[in-house]
């Protein structure tokens, strides 16, 4: 019986060893990695910001005239032209008031011409003495006074011209005409100026957005430094999903004031927008290309472990092994992170199988990298 049990057993452990698993590792066995020398280098000076799309210019359609709106003459938001028409209102009251208006003035007209002619027929007269002076001096004040009574009727005449004219109101700018605020048989009111419709202009488009007063001033010193392209800083967008807008922008506008409750300043880039893509109010996110840093150390996002005091990467040690080693973390770079202390040239970092790793545990580099590629500098991306 004892022997029968000797040889259960051994065919047992032996079961088990044929089940368990060719690729389990051995304990202590080293974990493969991929790492990062670190080198100092060049890089784009690259700030991310939120902003929101707004259109250069704003018209405000409103009513110049009261009266009846007879039709819309355009197709809600759409493009429009300068000077199209949008609105017929009612015109027939105005031009009764211009036909008032025009035959006072051919009654003007006779009366001063009548005045004038009699100022002719008297000049010679008073010179003969066959009239008074008296006479004659109130003949030309007749005939001055029957003038200016012309003169003012014409004006009245050119503003009843102007005032028909309204009834047709067209577009003060090009651009995309929003909804129709007012429909037909509403009455509109010009001394209320009643808001008929808006179009914003679609290109070229701005991006607002605020930064840090710090950060301002660096961006200051990059067009000072010359380090900003002719004086530009470019600006680059990407939409909400997560798809890049082609054209490049430049920034336009820098405050010259500190909101106090937010310690920020507000920037704004102007983008041409020919296939009108981006829309007024939209968010999208803008990146500032505000020259380069010089000499800094940047390793890939993947690398770094961020806590509340800061920043952990893992490194190889001397003796092989991995080696957890707080870091300083400066700006994000594209997909890279500067680092301000922490880290020295000739150091390697792990970016591979972090989550597999504890400090202490030994490690095998694989496809060791000798050298982070540098993020793209504002003149490299331009040659691209």
């Amino acid at each position: 019986m004892t022997s029968f049990r000797k040889l259960l057993t051994a065919a047992l452990a032996l079961s088990i060893a044929a089940c368990s698993s060719p690729e389990t590792a051995p304990q202590g066995q080293a974990v493969p990695v991929k790492t990062l020398t670190v080198a100092r280098q060049d890089v784009a000076n690259v700030i991310e910001l939120p902003g929101r799309v707004e259109p250069v210019r704003i018209a405000e359609v409103r009513a110049r005239v009261t009266g009846i709106v007879l039709q819309r003459l355009y197709e809600e938001g759409t493009d429009v032209a300068k000077g199209q028409p949008l609105f017929r209102i009612d015109p027939a009251e105005l031009r009764a008031s211009y036909a008032q208006a025009k035959a006072s003035l051919e009654r003007a007209q006779a009366t001063a011409a009548n005045a004038n002619a009699v100022v002719q027929r008297y000049r010679p007269l008073v010179e003969e003495n066959a009239i008074s002076g008296q006479e004659f001096d109130a003949a030309q004040a007749a005939a001055r006074e029957a003038n200016a009574n012309v003169a003012q009727i014409k004006a009245q005449l050119r503003a009843a011209s102007l005032q028909l004219g309204y009834t047709t109101v067209r577009a003060p700018i090009a651009g995309r005409a929003g909804r129709a605020v007012v429909t037909e048989g509403a009455l509109v009111s010009q001394p209320e100026g009643t808001l008929m419709t808006k179009i914003e202009q679609m290109s070229p488009v701005y991006v607002s957005f605020s930064q840090s007063a710090a950060e301002v001033l660096e961006l200051r010193r990059a067009i000072a430094s010359g380090s900003a392209d002719g004086g530009a800083v470019e600006v680059r967008l990407s939409f909400a999903d997560g798809t890049d807008y082609a054209v490049p922008g430049v920034i336009e506008f820098l405050d010259f004031s500190v909101n106090e409750e937010t310690g920020t300043v507000q920037l704004r880039a102007e983008f041409a927008n020919p296939d009108g893509l981006l829309l007024p109010g939209e968010f999208v996110k803008a990146r500032i290309y505000a020259g380069e840093m010089s000499d800094v150390i940047a390793i890939p996002q993947r690398a770094v472990t961020v806590a509340k005091n800061g920043g952990t990467v893992m490194i190889v040690d001397k003796d092989g092994k991995a080696a957890l080693r707080p870091v300083k973390l400066g700006e994000m770079v594209g997909e890279n992170w500067v680092i301000e202390s922490g880290l020295k040239p000739g150091d390697k970092v792990i970016v591979s199988n972090l989550q597999k790793l504890q400090p202490g545990a030994p490690v095998q580099i694989a496809n060791a990298k000798t050298g982070q590629k540098p993020a793209p500098t504002a003149a490299a991306k331009k040659a691209d």
